[in-house]
């Protein structure tokens, strides 16, 4: 018998009809939904049939319909590829971030400039009425009257152009010349049109015309390094813009186009053929007649002739390095910094150079020197990057890495000396092995046991090799010339200690005035003041320089002073010897003579001569105690005439006896003639610099005087 359905199983199948309802009420929504928009849709239909149009009317509906279609997308387009421009304006675009910067020497004359060049804005009012008809005759002749894009003068230009069958009108306004050079690049594209026209719009609505005009003469690149038309007209004509004539303006304006090829001091006549269009324009425009014009065609302008100016590039590329390095904290970018340089040791320090390779670069078959001059306070007298920055602008002084053979030893001593020892600690002389390295002196024999100063002063190899293997370790000797000022890394690898590792002149200058100052450290600087062009100062080395610290125990520096002294006087490099002073420093050869040195230093300068050959090829056995120590001698007596003579901290200032200093005999014939010619003028005698000085420090300290307070009538008066 069949079993009845249980009541629970009859409940069960009845729970699915809520979801049958929700399918029920979609359906109906939908239908509603569709039913209520055919009907909207007819209504819509019914409601636009009265504006319906047929016939030609059609066309014109129809080619408007499209072209607003068009259009929009387009502006969409066009306004999404702008965007991006856009966010250049949120910067603070009105400062110019790149560094221009004029060099003083000591004294305050100006030696050279660095980075872009330009001067303080020349305001619209002060400037010729020729300057600014003859740039807006070339540049933008409706410039005061259309919104930032001219589309008359493009429809012009654009004539122009079919006409002669190539470009020779450009369609952009000063207002767009103005935002390419403010946020754009010189890329030649759509997208870079597309950001220049929104640009100048912007520019247009947040600038008055006067503004932008001013904005644009004083950024718009004008050649040779110049921005603005201030500093061009300085840089070409040597005279301040207020005063060309109309020659001069016309050739100012006519590099707005194309300054790389029109600039008058690479091209003059090219400079004059544009100048010469330029006149045409003011005529052709309106601006000027032909009468006004014909003076300035037949005395076009002339340039200053940049190519006799002497100037001390080596110096002015290292010192506007370490200017970049400090002005990213200074306020403004457009600096003059008063420099360390020393005109008289400068040319004393490259006509040595020059004459040495001159004179004995064949019979030594070397090619190149560098040269680094340090006043003991650290300021940086001269430095000699090569022997011709027109040929090559590599600076040698202070970017060749080049082995420094013994000039080297002396950080290895000096780190003895901080351990203790002394001048007359005695060490063996004779053969040292240092695992499979078995280093050998330069005269291949061996020595017994010899005090310190006997080895440095003879160069023996094997003695700062033993030092560093059985007490020193290279670490602390590493560590102590960069605790020196040796920007270069120095190889912890054991043969270091022989001058393997590539140093530059400027750090072996800089580490051997360590011993000049009797151990302080940090005292190099190429620069006293910084100033923007109002006067005021940005930055000084007193109160903003590093803090000079101490490297060397005194002890040790007056240690190491002692026999470096002895030199020049009965060791490598006697040829360095001056008559007037005591010198201590120490020569250098590299293998197969690639590297040739001397860095010495007495009370007063410090200096590193460098000789070698770019290309890293042997000289014929030039050592350091030849060219390089003549060439150190001969500037050194330079730099030491008419001068007061200090001590080198630690020794005793008295001359050795004549027999010892033989090569400080004065020179004869040819060679003390050329000596001669770079004698240090006498100014004043060292008695009245004494005198000078005396008095100086005497007003320093002298108390303010109080002026007694006049009665009133007599102040009236």
């Amino acid at each position: 018998m069949m079993n009845e359905p249980r009541p629970e199983n009859k409940r069960k199948r009845f729970k699915v009809s809520p979801l049958l309802g929700l399918d029920a009420w979609i359906d109906s929504s939908l239908y509603e939904l569709r039913f209520r928009l055919a009907e909207f849709w007819e209504d819509t239909t019914i409601f636009f049939r009265r504006f319906h149009v047929s016939g030609w009317r059609r066309g014109v509906v129809e080619v408007l319909s499209e072209g607003f279609t068009w259009g929009t997308a387009g502006s969409v387009v066009m306004l999404t590829l702008a965007i991006p421009a856009f966010h250049d304006t949120e910067k603070n675009w009105r400062t110019r971030d790149d560094f221009a910067v004029t060099f003083l020497d000591r004294y305050g004359n100006e030696i050279g400039q660095r980075g872009i060049l330009h001067r303080s804005a020349v305001p619209i009012d002060e400037l010729p009425d020729h300057v600014i008809k003859a740039v807006l005759a070339t540049e933008d002749r409706r410039f005061f009257d259309h919104f930032g894009i001219d589309f008359l003068g493009l429809s012009r230009a654009m004539t122009e152009n079919l006409r002669a069958n190539s470009v020779v009108q450009g369609g952009s306004t000063i207002t767009q010349q103005l935002a390419k050079n403010l946020f754009l690049t010189n890329e030649r594209s759509i997208d870079r049109k597309i950001k220049e026209a929104f640009l100048a719009l912007w520019l247009e609505s947040n600038l008055s015309k006067k503004e932008i005009l001013q904005t644009y003469l004083d950024r718009a690149y004008m050649g040779g390094g110049t921005f603005g038309i201030a500093a061009a007209s300085e840089f070409y004509f040597g005279k301040s813009v207020k005063d060309v004539n109309l020659a001069e303006a016309a050739m100012l304006a006519g590099l707005f186009k194309a300054p790389a090829k029109y600039a008058p001091h690479v091209n003059l006549p090219a400079a004059r053929a544009r100048a010469n269009v330029v006149l045409s324009n003011l005529v052709q425009g309106g601006l000027m007649t032909e009468g006004q014009v014909v003076g300035a065609r037949r005395n076009p302008a002339t340039v200053v002739d940049r190519a006799r100016s002497e100037s001390p590039d080596y110096f002015l590329d290292w010192a506007f390095d370490e200017i970049r390095r400090v002005g990213q904290k200074l306020p403004s970018h457009t600096l003059v910094v008063r420099t360390t340089l020393d005109t008289g040791i400068q040319k004393a320090a490259e006509e040595s150079a020059e004459y040495h390779l001159r004179q004995f670069g064949k019979e030594y078959r070397v090619t190149q020197a560098a040269v680094v001059v340090l006043e003991n306070n650290g300021a940086v007298r001269a430095i000699v990057g090569g022997r011709d920055y027109g040929e090559s602008q590599f600076n040698r002084a202070t970017a060749a890495l080049r082995q420094a053979g013994s000039s080297f030893k002396p950080y290895v001593y000096a780190a003895a000396m901080e351990k203790g020892m002394t001048p007359k600690t005695m060490i063996s002389g004779g053969a040292v092995s240092w695992g499979n390295w078995s280093p050998q002196n330069y005269s291949r024999q061996y020595l017994g046991q010899i005090d310190l100063t006997t080895a440095l002063v003879k160069s023996i190899n094997t003695v700062p090799v033993r030092l560093a293997k059985d007490y020193l370790t290279t670490a602390p000797i590493v560590a102590l010339a960069k605790a020196m000022g040796v920007e270069s890394v120095i190889s912890s690898h054991k043969t270091m200690v022989l001058g393997t590792s590539g140093m530059t002149v400027m750090d072996q200058a800089t580490g051997y005035n360590v011993f000049a100052t009797g151990g302080i450290a940090g005292m190099r600087h190429a620069f006293t003041q910084v100033t923007d062009q109002s006067g005021k100062v940005l930055w000084d080395w007193k109160t903003d320089g590093d803090k000079p610290h101490r490297a060397l125990t005194e002890k040790a520096a007056f240690n190491m002073n002692i026999m470096l002294s002895q030199v020049p006087e009965w060791g490598t490099g006697r040829r360095a010897a001056l008559p007037m002073t005591r010198v201590a420093g120490k020569t250098g050869t590299t293998q197969s003579y690639r590297d040739a040195w001397f860095v010495g230093f007495t009370g007063n300068y410090t200096a590193a001569v460098w000789f070698g050959n770019d290309n890293f090829t042997p000289t014929k056995e030039l050592t350091g105690g030849i060219l390089p120590a003549m060439t150190w001698q001969r500037f050194m007596n330079y730099a030491h005439q008419n001068i007061d003579l200090k001590p080198i901290p630690g020794i005793d200032p008295t001359m050795p006896k004549q027999d010892k200093v033989a090569a400080a005999k004065p020179a004869t014939g040819d060679d003390a003639d050329a000596l001669k010619a770079t004698e240090r003028p006498r100014v004043l005698s060292n008695a009245t610099v004494t005198s000078l000085r005396e008095i100086g420090q005497a007003l320093k300290e002298a108390p303010v005087l109080k002026l007694p307070v006049l009665p009133a009538k007599v102040s009236a008066l």
